[in-house]
């Protein structure tokens, strides 16, 4: 039976899953959630990259994003910080839309699967 990793499981949630060399996170918002979209983008992105550098890689290795924002008119300053973290040439498949997040201070979740 294949082995299933779990980063910082609680009762309702792990931080990240991987299993056979795939890596899922979490729905990461930001930590702080008084920021603009520009500052909880860059937030939830360096969360991600721990996540990622704990499983053994990197925003090198993405597959697919999920990106929920609360107001689609932060689109594009979310995107330019998106942008920015992105390799060359190493854009996953993504989806964006706009969505009620669970906390009305929160403009911006992201969840991502990667590979080793």
């Amino acid at each position: 039976m294949s082995r299933i990793i779990r980063t910082e499981p609680s009762p309702v949630l792990s931080k990240a899953v991987e299993y056979h060399g795939f890596v899922y996170t979490m729905g990461v918002v930001a930590n702080d959630p008084a920021g603009g979209i520009k500052a909880q983008t860059q937030d939830v992105l360096a969360q991600i990259d721990s996540l990622l550098e704990t499983h053994g890689t990197d925003n090198t290795r993405l597959l697919q994003a999920h990106i929920w924002l609360k107001n689609m008119a932060d689109r594009a300053a979310m995107n330019e910080v998106w942008t920015a973290w992105l390799p060359e040439g190493a854009a996953p498949v993504r989806a964006c839309v706009q969505a009620e997040l669970a906390d009305p201070r929160y403009l911006v979740e992201i969840m991502i699967t990667a590979c080793r």
